[in-house]
Order: C-alpha cells, then structure tokens, then sequence
C-alpha cells in the first residue's frame, strides 16, 4: 500500500473489467505498443550479435580471437526465445565459424575446435536454461490464471443498474505482480436504493484475500438491512477486529444512493475521495476532517462523518483506488485525474471507463505498476 490511500492488488496481467447488460463480466487485454518493438529487438537481436562477430573477424583477419563471441548468439537468444530459437542460434554459430575457418579467418584447426567446443558449451547451456525459464513462464502463467479466476470469483458481477442510475466497473491489475491481492467492491440495490463499497486491504497474498471476503461478506450481508452507512461500517469493524492484527487496515469508501437516483451518501474510511463529475469538470468529494481506515478506528476520537452529494441527471461519479490517481508517467507527475474531461464526454458508463483507462496507460506509457479498480456512477437524464 503506498501513500496515505489504499492500494489495490489483484490479479497479474493487464485487464479491463466491465459490465455488459446482461451483467456478464468483460475482460481486455491492454498491451503497450513500445513492448511489441522491444521485443522484436530482442528476437533479432542475437543473429545481429553473430553478424557483428563475423564482420570483425573478416576485417580483423586471422587470429583475432573474436569468433568465441559467436556463443553470445545462443545466450541471449536463451534470454528472449524459445528452445528452437536457442538450437537455431547455437547452428548458426557453429555453421559461421566453420565457414570462417574454410576461409582462413582461424589459422588453425586447433582454434576451430577451441571455438567451436567454445559455441557448443554455450549452446548446450542456454538450451538448458531456455527449458527452466520456460518451465517457469508457464507456472507462472498458471499462477496468474488461478489468480485472476479466484479474484473473479471474490468480487463477481455488479448490478448494471437501478432507478435511473447506471454504473460499470474496470479492473486493470500490474504485470509485475501475479500475487492476489485486496481489492474490493460490491453494489447491493434494495427498496431503498443502491449501496456500494469499494476498498483495498493492505498488503499482498491470502492474508488481503481473507481480508478483502471478509470485508465483502460483512458488507453483503448488512448492506442490505443496515439503516445507516455508519452501522455498516460498524459492522465491518466488527468483522475486521477478530482477524486483523493491530498493524492492519482496510481503506474502503461507503456510498448510498437515493431510491429516486438524486442524492449520494458517502462515508469514507481512508480512502481516496471520489470524483464528482458535472458539467464538463470533475471535483473531490471529501468531508472537511480526515477518517481513519477500517480496523483502526479505536484510534480516532471523533465518528467518520456522513456527507450527502445532490446528483443531477448526467452527471457522474468515479470511485476508484490509488493505482489510478497515484499512476505516474517517466517524469514522476502523477495522473492529473481531476483535469481529465475524458470521462465526460462519453454518454454512458462503459465508454466513459473505456476512456479513461486509455487515457491511464496513455499517460503511464507502460503497463501499470499497480493495480487500479475504477467504479462509475452516472445518473441517466428524465
């Protein structure tokens, strides 16, 4: 977790996570463009090293002593390829230095055989290597499948909406990870209108996912029932007190929405505030005094306040997590969220997400570098 906000984890890989109409989760793929050149650079890459060494041997002349440089062939092709393209390499390599030694370049045969047991061992080397490399890509291919289904299966669908106000959800989780993490969020509608929590846990692994269901499955079952937002957080507190050590915390922010779609209740317990997006331009919704995260609120002396938002017809409002507002491109600026209009120029939920998760990856340059959950409010015009 970085900074005074939560952070969510989840999932390896870069995903987008929406809501069709029929409530049927949708995940993108989103792959940077510069990776696809890098790694065209790396497949050719170790057939230009050889065609180097093979030029500077012919300029050089005999007894240059460079064509044990050919084994770099196979060993960087063991680093970015496959085993075919590893063998190929090290063929390659031996095929250029019997040819250069045919063509006097080698004054002896006992250089050639120096070299080419020089290209061999190399070779047999990186076929080794290329195979536990291998062997671990797909463990961990594995590893981020199992994550990204358990945490399919820990959040599930939301609602795609009620009473004139329409929502949708994205997901983009950091390629540098494949531990499952905390994130969290649910939307619960009832006869009184629809509430919603979205949070994170601290920390990585099956700690935060016992945390984060433990969180949710206190919130599914209250939110329903509960009169107020503040006995739902107390319920979660509740919840939280017999799991957490006092070290741990959950920053999660409640939200009530109005059975007539026009007034938005918020209780925010450390998280980032949401964004309300209105005529064109976005502002923070926060409470004047700064609340504790969940499982620390035996620390605080004044009750986490209750702030009710008017919500006019087109307007929006984004919940999300500091993977977003804390996503920050090569100079170290972080992600200008409130002065982004992307968001507002679509007319529905989904696109607007679309948008400014583009806009995310865009500003990023890269995959992110943590996870970031993003949840949408729009209220639909009469």
């Amino acid at each position: 977790m970085s900074g005074a906000y939560g952070v969510v984890q989840g999932a390896a890989g870069v995903t987008g996570r929406g809501l069709t109409a029929d409530h049927n989760p949708r995940v993108t793929g989103v792959e940077p463009v510069t990776r696809s050149s890098v790694h065209r650079l790396l497949d050719a890459l170790p057939f230009l090293i050889m065609g180097a060494v093979a030029a500077a041997s012919l300029v050089i002349g005999p007894r240059s002593g460079l064509l044990q440089l050919l084994a770099l062939g196979p060993a960087f092709a063991a680093v970015s390829g496959g085993l075919r393209k590893t063998i190929a390499a090290g063929v390659v390599a031996l095929v250029l230095n019997a040819v250069l030694a045919a063509d006097q370049v080698i004054s002896t045969w006992g250089d050639y055989a120096r070299d080419s047991a020089t290209v061999v061992g190399v070779t047999v080397a990186a076929v080794v290597a290329c195979t536990v490399r291998q062997r671990r890509e797909r463990e961990l291919a594995e590893v981020r499948a199992i994550a990204e289904v358990a945490q399919q299966v820990l959040l599930g669908p939301v609602p795609h909406g009620a009473r004139g106000v329409r929502l949708a959800v994205r997901y983009m989780s950091a390629t540098s990870h494949a531990r499952i993490g905390g994130d969290l969020y649910e939307v619960v509608t009832g006869t009184a209108g629809m509430r919603l929590i979205i949070g994170d846990v601290q920390g990585k692994g099956l700690v935060a996912v016992k945390t984060a269901a433990t969180v949710l499955g206190s919130f599914r079952e209250v939110a329903h029932e509960a009169a107020s937002l503040p006995v739902i957080a107390d319920r979660l507190e509740i919840s939280l007190a017999r799991q957490l050590t006092d070290e741990q915390f959950v920053t999660a922010i409640l939200a009530e929405v109005s059975a007539d779609g026009s007034r938005i209740k918020l209780l925010s317990c450390g998280h980032p505030p949401p964004l309300l997006i209105a005529d064109h331009a976005g502002r923070f919704v926060e409470s004047a005094a700064p609340s504790l995260p969940l499982g620390l609120a035996s620390l605080g002396t004044v009750p986490r306040e209750v702030i009710t938002v008017p919500f006019a017809p087109d307007d929006q409002m984004l919940f999300y997590t500091d993977g977003v507002s804390e996503a920050r491109n090569r100079d170290g600026e972080f992600y200008p969220l409130p002065d982004r209009a992307i968001y507002a120029e679509a007319t529905d939920p989904d696109s607007a997400l679309d948008r400014l998760q583009e806009d995310v990856l865009l500003h990023v340059g890269h995959a992110l570098d943590d996870d970031a959950a993003m949840l949408l409010l729009r209220r639909q015009a009469a």
